[in-house]
């Protein structure tokens, strides 16, 4: 199998920062779930819909951004890029490269928290924003994904 058939059966999953500190960075808006716990929830709902999954994690944007090149052929993106998603334009401008779908996910309702949250520079790109339903936004994100690419295959 080729890299780009491969990477196509592949949802990349991206994640900001401090989301390595899920389950005890103030667990009362995030919840108790951990990173790894994210990460499967993903794995399981892209396997169900004929998927797997690649996930990174991050503190730098430029790593971050890096990941997006590598995996720009990905059959589509969920990414949660913490405070990145308020000010960072070089991660917005790497995921307009991508060539499937993008999901950006909020574990919470970021429209109820400060003003500076309201503001994602991913948000015209994307496909669907999911905030603030806890760790099933991501397979909110997943499920919208698989049903993007279903519906543009025919």
């Amino acid at each position: 199998m080729s890299a780009v058939t491969a990477r196509s059966a592949v949802i990349a999953v991206l994640n900001g920062p401090n989301l390595n500190l899920l389950g005890e960075r103030e667990p009362h808006i995030y919840g108790a779930e951990t990173l790894a716990d994210v990460e499967e929830r993903c794995r399981r709902a892209a396997e169900a819909l004929g998927y797997a999954v690649d996930c990174r994690q991050s503190n730098h944007e430029g790593a971050l951004v890096d990941a997006v090149h590598e995996l720009r052929q990905c059959a589509g993106f969920v990414v949660n890029l913490g405070a990145y998603t308020h000010t960072s334009i070089a991660l917005r401008d790497a995921l307009a490269t991508v060539s499937g779908p993008v999901v950006e996910v909020h574990i919470s309702n970021v429209y109820s928290r400060e003003t500076f949250r309201h503001l994602s520079y991913v948000a015209p790109l994307a496909l669907a924003v999911i905030s603030g339903c806890g760790t099933r936004g991501y397979e909110f994100a997943v499920a919208a994904i698989a049903d993007r690419l279903a519906y543009s295959q025919g």
